[in-house]
């Protein structure tokens, strides 16, 4: 460090003496120039330059002028149009005169016959008309960088937009490969609509609208900027409002404050917000409220994929910054069901990708039925819309389970998304769940929820289920299993008594459907189910029953006997095809009795079929040699047995429904997990080599 002080030191000496010199020749040049400036005629020959330069500025001046004022601004119509259409890829046409008043701190220009046609792919109509175009500009600001439009006047404009099914839009000016950006106008102080129309044609959204547009300064009060537009959209009645802080001082500093209110039918969107640098609509932030009688017909209006849901009221604080949607702070109820969370979407790429972090306190089960296009409970107290509740008889007069509503495949394809979703309690009265959460991603049409947990007392029902929309037509796979749940928490006594049965209970299914509905891809399901009780208990009485043993079976249910007797194990093994899944080997093995059987769920007509024939393994008095059968509806099927007689038909069929058909209901929902149990080891072993899926 000290030598190369040493040496810099050395360098800025050997500089001084140039530098000196250099001051000398200005000095001189500087003195030789005053010198000759002092003289009489040098000072006039710098008056008659001045004087000469001035008048030729003035005469260009001048010259200007004249040309602007006598200028005829229509000779410019033909290159202007040839200019805007070579910008725009489509014809530009300025058919009237084209006025222009630009000495003025305010200058002005008004286009008359202005017309934009559609791109090639849509036609030879127009995608705008302005019968008469005026807009006036501060000229001051400009010299800051800022545009302030005074005046912006459109005299019966006819704007039609239309959106075909490959996404192409008429209202899409950009260049190929470029992004859509937001629109950001200047400040605009003095805003006009005059007989607008609009009409608007979105194959994507499936979105037809036709209506008038207005707007007008209203002066007097806090009244401003109105927008109003009425119409219809999708064969409902379409209503906007806007009003916005008056526009005669609008400040580029300040906020624009302004409130929305969209009604289309049944459904009605209102916000109160503001635009942080008007007219920058790239940003703003408003405070929301949606509600109607599904999330799902907000697709029309926001571009979104929403699933299908019982009425709803949501509210929160949606703010845009660029190409990001942000819904912050959301609140509120999905038919008996509370919401809450955040929502973000990116508009940025092709696709907007929406991601979702949601939570209830409290989950109504029977409200996730509309997700899959079907209904929720339309009983005393329970929040549908009338077309749910249409579908709602329909399917009880059918005595069906599965909705047959079409997917809208279109949507899935057209957004990406992952929601993490959870559920702190759940209002299910015939089943034990405690709580939810559900994690699912959707890619390029692959809708994946590799984690859906319902849990139990005991145990859960968890697995992952899969939507493939790609094809043309949707596949649906499902892997659910059923591990350490409880039957005496399935299948709960009745008020003061004892549960008929008690004991684990562990199941496994895996589906393979393909169908653009719930009810058809069950009707063309493959694969596998397996039920396994490996040890419990099981009321005497139902297990004499079984066997049918009539003398003790009926003797210890009219004495109210709760005895109790081990079930060494059940299994139940189903292989699906085409819809239907059969099980040929049965088996119940109580202390009394070993009942086998065989039946099938029919998921296409959705009816079920059983047989289960006793054997008891000690001498019994009477014993009538009957299979109990269960057959009927999936949604309520039928016990009995395939004896005559008024007891048989009767008391026997009453007892056994008890156990059995609430056990025929389960079946296509579970399977084990279990398999080291000793008391099942060699029936499962058993299942295992007939291919079940017992790991």
């Amino acid at each position: 460090m000290p030598q190369f002080s040493r040496d810099l030191s050395r360098r800025v000496a050997a500089l001084r003496p140039w530098a000196a010199q250099r001051r000398e020749r200005v000095s001189a040049w500087t003195a030789r120039a005053r010198a000759r400036s002092a003289t009489p005629e040098a000072r006039q020959g710098y008056r008659r330059t001045a004087l000469w330069s001035g008048g030729v500025v003035g005469a260009v001046i001048l010259a200007l002028g004249l040309f602007l004022l006598l200028f005829d601004w229509n000779l410019l119509r033909g290159p202007i149009g040839a200019f805007a259409s070579a910008r725009l890829g489509r014809e530009v046409v300025l058919a009237g005169d084209l006025e222009a008043k630009p000495w003025s701190l305010r200058p002005q220009a008004t286009v008359n016959g202005l017309s934009i046609g559609d791109p090639e792919w849509a036609g030879d109509g127009k995608t705008l008309e302005i019968e008469r175009l005026t807009v006036q500009m501060e000229l001051l600001p400009l010299f800051r960088g800022r545009t302030i439009l005074t005046r912006l006047e459109l005299t019966r404009p006819v704007a039609r937009l239309r959106r075909d099914g490959e996404g192409r839009a008429t209202w899409d000016f950009s260049r190929p490969g470029a992004k859509d950006e937001p629109v950001d106008l200047p400040a605009i102080r003095r805003f006009i609509i005059d007989g607008g129309q609009l009409e608007v044609i979105d194959d994507q959204r499936d979105l037809r609208f036709s209506g008038g547009v207005e707007a007008q300064e209203v002066r007097g009060g806090d009244a401003g900027f109105s927008l109003t537009g009425d119409g219809e959209l999708n064969g409902e009645v379409f209503r906007l409002r806007v009003n916005g802080g008056p526009l005669i001082n609008v400040n580029p500093d300040e906020p624009y404050p302004f409130d929305v209110d969209i009604r289309a039918g049944a459904t009605q969107v209102t916000a109160k917000g503001a635009l942080p640098e008007p007219f920058d609509f790239g940003r703003f932030g408003l405070d929301l409220t949606a509600e109607g009688p599904d999330l799902s017909r907000l697709y029309a209006i926001t571009g979104l994929a929403l699933p299908n849901t019982p009425p709803y009221r949501l509210s929160g604080r949606l703010v845009r910054e660029g190409q990001i949607y942000r819904l912050d702070d959301l609140g509120g109820r999905l038919g008996d069901s509370d919401l809450s969370g955040s929502l973000r979407v990116d508009v940025s790429d092709d696709r907007p990708f929406l991601s979702a972090d949601l939570s209830s306190r409290r989950l109504d089960l029977d409200d996730l039925a509309t997700l899959f296009g079907g209904a929720p409970s339309v009983g005393a107290g329970e929040t549908a819309s009338e077309p749910q509740k249409e579908m709602a008889r329909r399917l009880r007069a059918e005595q069906r389970l599965f909705p047959d509503a079409t997917l809208q495949v279109d949507r899935i394809r057209s957004m990406d998304a992952e929601l993490t979703y959870r559920a702190e309690a759940i209002e299910a009265p015939n089943l034990p769940l405690r709580g939810a959460r559900v994690h699912l991603t959707l890619k390029d049409g692959f809708l994946d929820a590799d984690e859906v947990v319902f849990s139990l007392p005991q145990g859960a029902f968890a697995g992952r289920i899969s939507l493939d929309a790609r094809p043309d037509v949707p596949i649906t796979d499902l892997d659910m299993r059923l591990t350490r749940a409880r039957l005496e928490q399935l299948l709960p006594a009745a008020e003061g008594g004892v549960a008929p049965l008690s004991g684990d209970l562990l199941g496994r299914v895996q589906l393979r459907g393909a169908g653009a509905s719930v009810h058809r891809a069950f009707a063309n399901a493959e694969g596998e189910a397996l039920l396994v009780v490996p040890q419990g208990e099981i009321r005497e009485a139902f297990a004499e029953l079984i066997g049918i043993n009539v003398t003790r079976g009926l003797g210890l249910l009219l004495t109210d006997d709760q005895s109790r007797t081990p079930v060494r194990c059940a299994v139940a093994h189903f292989k699906g095809t085409k819809g239907v899944l059969r099980a040929d080997h049965i088996v119940f093995d109580t202390g009394p009795v070993l009942g086998r059987g065989e039946g099938e769920i029919d998921l296409g007509r959705e009816r079920i079929d059983f047989r289960l024939d006793g054997e008891p393994k000690e001498p019994r008095l009477i014993r009538l040699m009957a299979p109990v059968t269960v057959s009927g509806p999936m949604l309520s099927p039928e016990v009995g047995v395939e004896a005559a007689g008024a007891i048989v038909q009767g008391g026997l069929a009453v007892a056994l429904g008890v156990v059995a058909a609430p056990l025929a209901a389960l079946l296509p929902f579970i399977d084990p997990g279990l398999a080291e149990d000793a008391a099942c080891g060699a029936l499962i072993s058993e299942a295992r080599r007939a291919g079940a899926p017992a790991n």
